[in-house]
């Protein structure tokens, strides 16, 4: 499991190897300085959308972020590209957010165009929530057990049981919302624009 600690660590570590201060990483991200600085010393649980953002104003795979030990991608690596890449659920380290687990898949693929996770749904009520979660790209999601809630800011939602599946602009806000007796679990593929 990678706590919010380590994921603290390692986005300091990110950001200093690129010599930004908080405050041009705060300018490239758009996540506020203060949100930064409490992600760095791990006083918040880090939502995707803000590890997303920052990933991306550091130009970093935001899954080497959630791998077991973080290695920087080169030129090199990206060049050498293997055919594929093979993991197992039970094998990648997992994140806990206040809303959700996240374990990245295929974080060993270099230069990745989707990102592909296994989640589980800690979330039950929109109240929960501070806000709607939003991110540039499109997104997919089928759920794996349980039944899931999708909520958008739009007013608009859908139910999905085992199977059913759902894709969508992920630029508009969006909430899951576990619904069964037990938390759901969930397959999504992200592509940001």
């Amino acid at each position: 499991m990678i706590s919010r600690s380590e994921m603290g660590q390692r986005l300091r570590a990110a950001r200093k190897s690129r010599k930004l201060t908080l405050k041009t990483l705060s300018d490239r991200s758009g996540v506020a300085l203060s949100t930064l600085s409490k992600m760095e010393l791990a006083q918040v649980a880090i939502s995707f959308e803000k590890v997303a953002a920052v990933a991306k104003a550091l130009d970093l795979d935001i899954s080497r972020l959630f791998e077991a030990s973080v290695v920087e991608t080169d030129a090199a690596s990206v060049a050498s590209k293997p055919t594929f890449v093979r993991n197992s659920v039970a094998d990648v380290p997992v994140y806990i957010g206040d809303h959700y687990q996240y374990k990245m898949l295929a974080g060993d693929y270099p230069g990745k165009h989707m990102l592909p996770m296994h989640g589980r749904v800690l979330a039950r009520e929109l109240e929960e929530f501070a806000d709607f979660g939003r991110h540039p790209g499109q997104e997919f999601l089928m759920v794996l057990s349980g039944v899931v809630q999708v909520c958008f800011e739009t007013g608009e939602s859908v139910v999905l049981r085992p199977s059913e599946s759902i894709y969508f602009d992920s630029g508009i806000g969006h909430v899951y919302l576990s619904q069964g007796k037990a938390e759901a679990e969930v397959l999504i593929l992200m592509h940001h624009a």
